[in-house]
């Protein structure tokens, strides 16, 4: 089974910058909403206005073993608003059902040492807690979104310090495996991505 990360962060907290360590030659990326990096830096594989149909069609016959889809709220966004006069819940129904099918098949049908990161941005529920993104309350209320990875971390912002925080401090979703990263590490996918293999044998 894959292995999908949720790394989640307000717009502007270095969620996508943290690709820059990858070597491009090892990832690919899938670019939901924006057309360009945030960074000098030739040779990644960046597939523009990616949507379901394009990113299950990639995995389905995977040729790499670390994914990035980034800004993926916007997978349940775009979706929304491709069907904003439609009246009634089925649209609700169908957001929440497509993306959960989306975890679920990275993470039951793809080959162990296939990573899949997807960049989400955030807001605060109701006690003032930071979650992920999500459109209706079927994905709060009936499935929890940050339920469905073992690992779930949280980019912030210090100034000019960009960086991850990878458990909870009851007031966030963070969380990772223990011993698997310090409570607080630098905003590089590519090093999460070894800590990750490393401590999983992956």
């Amino acid at each position: 089974m894959g292995v999908p990360v949720l790394i989640m962060g307000e717009s502007g907290s270095g969620k996508t910058y943290s690709i820059k360590n990858f070597d491009p030659a090892e990832v690919g990326i899938f670019s939901v909403e924006k057309n360009r990096l945030p960074f000098k830096k030739d040779g990644f594989k960046v597939v523009k206005n990616a949507g379901y149909s394009v990113i299950m069609k990639a995995l389905a016959k995977p040729t790499l073993k670390r994914y990035v889809i980034d800004d993926s709220q916007y997978l349940l966004v775009n979706e929304f608003f491709d069907r904003a006069k439609e009246s009634g819940y089925q649209k609700f129904t169908d957001l929440a059902l497509n993306f959960r099918n989306l975890i679920h098949y990275i993470s039951r049908e793809l080959p162990d040492d296939i990573v899949v990161y997807f960049l989400h941005h955030t807001e605060l529920d109701a006690a003032g807690k930071v979650k992920a993104k999500t459109i209706g309350r079927m994905l709060d209320e009936k499935l929890t979104v940050e339920g469905c990875f073992d690992i779930v971390l949280l980019a912030q912002t210090e100034g000019t310090e960009h960086y991850f925080v990878t458990q909870s401090d009851g007031y966030t979703s963070a969380k990772s495996p223990e011993g698997m990263f310090d409570q607080k590490i630098p905003n590089d996918l590519a090093a999460v991505d070894a800590a990750i293999r490393e401590y999983w044998g992956l």
